[in-house]
């Protein structure tokens, strides 16, 4: 019964951590990749199936096969993640536009976010 329902736990924290990683791929402040990479671990452990069908995604399924072989992502796709993440704060920087420390908060987060970023290995 305790193995039943830490199964399901997961599977439900999994598909939570999914539906935040689309959030993230809309919102600037919230980042896509770590959601995904924790839900492919809540389903590694819970659901083969909708393991298999994350990495399998469009978009995003060979980075998470990347992470889950090596722990590394290819250096292009790394490249892209910063063109992206650049491009949305910048968006949203300008659109504050006389909110100084929105602005600011905006600017703290985009630093924190590029250094994590660079710390991961390159394949």
């Amino acid at each position: 019964m305790r193995n039943f329902f830490y199964r399901y736990l997961l599977i439900f924290m999994g598909c939570i951590l999914v539906v935040l990683g689309i959030v993230g791929l809309i919102l600037p402040i919230m980042p896509t990749t770590p959601f995904l990479i924790l839900a492919l671990a809540c389903f590694s452990r819970s659901s083969p199936k909708f393991h298999q069908w994350l990495l399998q995604a469009p978009y995003v399924g060979d980075v998470l096969q990347d992470w889950e072989k090596e722990k590394k992502i290819d250096k292009k796709k790394k490249k892209q993640i910063y063109l992206i993440i650049i491009a949305t704060f910048s968006i949203s920087i300008l659109l504050l536009y006389g909110q100084l420390i929105l602005q600011l908060m905006l600017l703290a987060l985009l630093a924190i976010l590029l250094f994590f970023i660079y710390r991961i290995d390159e394949k």
